[in-house]
């Protein structure tokens, strides 16, 4: 081999493994990858801000109205149904209607993912840090709250892709996709819970994770 030959070879190579480098970086660093694109893509598609309306009676898996009077007390949020609709759609199972039905759903959700979630493919995150790490893989990831009462709705929210530092995130936590008494395609978890003052002070919100497959 000439010597130019050489040489061209050996910058090809250094080249190559600074690009593997990067993406190792990029990687450890959290940066979202096409998976998360796509995800996101999903969930923002389902048009949350127009649906599964606070106080209205809805179809669980279309967030649409029925057209029947919600008559009986209460705020009657559908944040359980969102993420139902949306697992589904993503080919996840989460306990949904008909297994139980729409009310208090997320504190029954909460129970479910802690006792069966393990056998339907669900896994426990340790923090919130974890959270938008498994998130920006492309991972379904929800934050999942039970109420202290159990004739209280909780609340549970999916967690969206984002770029926050670590500082934002234990500040605020990951953004996320809900349904509830704010309807949001990304909202912060403090703010997003704050319905539930003790869910992010107090530090009682669980994450768990589900691969997809797109």
């Amino acid at each position: 081999m000439s010597l130019s030959s050489q040489v061209a070879a050996a910058a090809c190579a250094l080249v190559t493994a600074l690009a593997s480098a990067s993406a190792a970086h990029s990687a450890d660093d959290g940066a979202i990858t096409p998976q998360a694109q796509q995800l996101i893509r999903e969930l923002d598609a389902m048009g949350v801000e127009t649906k599964w309306i606070a106080g209205e009676h809805v179809y669980w898996e279309s967030g649409l109205p029925t057209g029947v009077p919600e008559t009986s007390p209460g705020k009657h949020t559908h944040c359980s149904a969102f993420v139902a609709s949306a697992a589904k759609k993503l080919g996840v199972y989460i306990l949904r209607p008909p297994e139980h039905g729409q009310k208090l759903l997320a504190n029954a959700q909460n129970e479910w993912l802690a006792e069966e979630g393990a056998n339907r493919g669900w896994r426990k995150l340790t923090d919130a840090r974890e959270a938008q790490a498994a998130a920006n893989r492309g991972v379904l990831v929800v934050a999942s709250y039970h109420n202290h009462h159990d004739d209280k709705p909780g609340h549970i929210a999916i967690v969206r892709p984002g770029n926050k530092t670590p500082e934002q995130i234990a500040a605020e936590g990951p953004d996320v996709i809900q349904a509830g008494s704010v309807n949001a395609t990304s909202i912060s978890i403090k703010a997003g819970f704050a319905g539930h003052p003790a869910a992010w002070r107090d530090n009682e919100i669980a994450y768990y994770a589900h691969e997809v497959k797109f």
